[in-house]
């Protein structure tokens, strides 16, 4: 029973910490979100996805538009002009309190999804003697890890978003996977997709794991599929179930003939393969690549004068066309997407023993859409670690691969908060989190023997740290410095972005090898369908 009560205590304290982020730095995504509780609240709903009063347009599913709708009743509360759409970049002391508790009070559906998730799905497992148990406990250390995730801390309490209410729904999703409830985990996460389509990302797990585990039976000789046992009723119960749940979210707006204008607004392909700070993945190696190709092809004459390259590292939201390398279109990334989550796909479905196969799958989906996809934000990369605590002590490399994924991803968010007061804020959560992370997971592991040495970062990887902490510090107060800032003022999210891609594509490496070991791979090649156990 103590447990329960620490996790709950962790959850108000941490609320309370919210609450003291209320004045410090929030980006355009507060008021993109101010005046999208003004459209749902003063606009007939045939106008919600119409309305160009202002650039901010409504770009999100209905469900999340039906959510801006139900805060803005309650907005006039706090400022009745903070919902007119007219009233463009609109602030005031009332109507920053509201949103931020808005997101505060969001949040309170991530904290007890986490609580479920801790307290029924999590193997229970006690670490070293004569530890607190708040580190020594694995339901209360992976509630810990995710309560607190600095990076989800940042980008909803700081920069402004929802993001946690999201986690909410698909951790719930999750929850109910672990416990078999397999229509209840297609619910949920059919009404996440409705609310955010970024969760598209994990979608194609979802179909696989569902369709072979709740509408077929494995045979219990060698858990090959028997086609016979496909069971019409079950599948025709879960598309129904999805077909229902997205029937009720688009309907009103097909019955107005506006499918194709909020399709529009979801799927923005005008925006261009990246978006003004580069996410650190493969295209901002690709582009960094491009750059120096292109300026090594200047300085020998090879290729004339051009603005693409330059483009790229102008801070603008728009397409462009690589200077060298082929340029990227959308269909190419979509491409590259499918065929790096093939092997994962067809793993799962070979190998369907359980819901930590589903998590892996989960994870490497949404970390390879993040690697590949087109118009990626940095902050996508939230998909990855959040799902990926829940492996964090099921072995070594996990807790490997977690901790420095962690670590780099966290730092990749810095430029989403580039002010000054918030500085000591990042620093002190950041460092806060690492260590919290360095001083628990590791006692976790299962191993018995020297767990330190087991799941010890490697020299490469601690020398990729070492470089990291250099890229920060040139980052924070570096290029100031060195007076930098007039004639090259793109060059420290330029560095920041590349050495962070680098590290984040050294994970993706490491953890899809992880997740599909060279034993698999050869069973997938050869055809073998033995389940390997859990």
């Amino acid at each position: 029973m103590w447990r329960d009560h620490t996790l709950i205590v962790v959850a108000l304290c941490l609320s309370f910490i919210k609450l003291l982020m209320k004045n410090t730095y929030r980006s355009t995504d507060y008021e993109v979100h101010r005046n999208w509780l003004a459209i749902t609240h003063s606009l007939p709903l045939d106008k919600w996805y119409t309305d160009t009063t202002s650039e901010w347009t409504l770009d999100y599913p209905p469900f999340f538009a039906w959510f801006e709708f139900t805060l803005s009743w309650f907005a006039p509360l706090f400022d009745p002009m903070m919902v007119k759409v007219n009233k463009l970049n609109y602030v005031s002391e009332a109507s920053v309190l509201f949103q931020r508790l808005s997101v505060i009070c969001a949040d309170f559906l991530y904290l007890y999804a986490v609580y479920q998730f801790c307290m029924t799905c999590v193997v229970k497992r006690v670490g070293v003697s004569n530890r607190p148990a708040i580190i020594n406990n694995s339901n209360l250390a992976i509630g810990v890890c995710l309560m607190t995730n600095f990076g989800l801390f940042i980008v909803d309490h700081i920069h402004f978003q929802y993001n946690g209410l999201l986690f909410g729904i698909l951790l719930l999703s999750i929850t109910a996977m672990y416990q078999a409830n397999h229509m209840t985990a297609a619910l949920h996460f059919a009404t996440l997709l409705n609310f955010k389509h970024i969760y598209l990302y994990m979608a194609p797990a979802y179909g696989i794991y569902l369709l072979r585990i709740y509408c077929f039976s494995s045979s219990q000789k060698d858990g090959s599929v028997l086609w016979s046992s496909f069971s019409i009723k079950r599948f025709l119960g879960l598309a129904g179930l999805v077909v229902s749940i997205f029937g009720t979210s688009f309907g009103p707006f097909i019955y107005f003939g506006q499918l194709g204008q909020v399709l529009s607004r979801l799927f923005p392909f005008k925006r261009g393969l990246c978006h003004a700070y580069w996410a650190p993945n493969f295209w901002a190696i690709y582009n960094m690549a491009d750059k120096l190709l292109y300026i090594a092809g200047r300085k020998l004459d090879l290729i004339s004068v051009s603005n693409h390259s330059a483009s790229m590292t102008g801070g603008l939201v728009q397409e462009f066309e690589h200077a060298v390398l082929p340029s990227v279109t959308p269909v190419a990334t979509l491409l590259l997407t499918v065929t790096f989550m093939l092997p994962t796909l067809i793993h799962l479905w070979l190998n369907p023993s359980g819901p930590r196969t589903f998590i892996r799958s989960l994870v490497i989906c949404a970390f390879t859409s993040f690697m590949f996809g087109w118009h990626v934000h940095e902050k996508a990369i939230l998909l990855v670690t959040i799902p990926l605590t829940l492996l964090s002590i099921d072995s070594d490399d996990y807790c490997r691969h977690f901790i420095f994924l962690s670590v780099v991803s966290h730092v990749s968010l810095f430029p989403l908060i580039y002010t000054q007061f918030e500085q000591p804020i990042l620093f002190a959560g950041f460092g806060a989190y690492t260590l919290y992370l360095l001083s628990t997971l590791p006692h976790l592991l299962p191993q018995s023997a020297d767990k330190k040495s087991q799941w010890a970062f490697s020299r490469l990887e601690k020398g990729y740290m070492f470089g990291l902490l250099l890229v920060m510090l040139y980052y924070s107060v570096g290029h100031s410095l060195m007076g930098l800032n007039e004639t090259l003022p793109f060059l420290p999210l330029l560095l920041m972005s590349v050495y962070t891609s680098i590290g984040i594509s050294y994970t993706y490496v490491g953890l899809y090898s992880t997740i599909l070991s060279h034993r698999m791979l050869k069973k997938i090649v050869s055809g073998k369908r033995k389940v390997k156990a859990q």
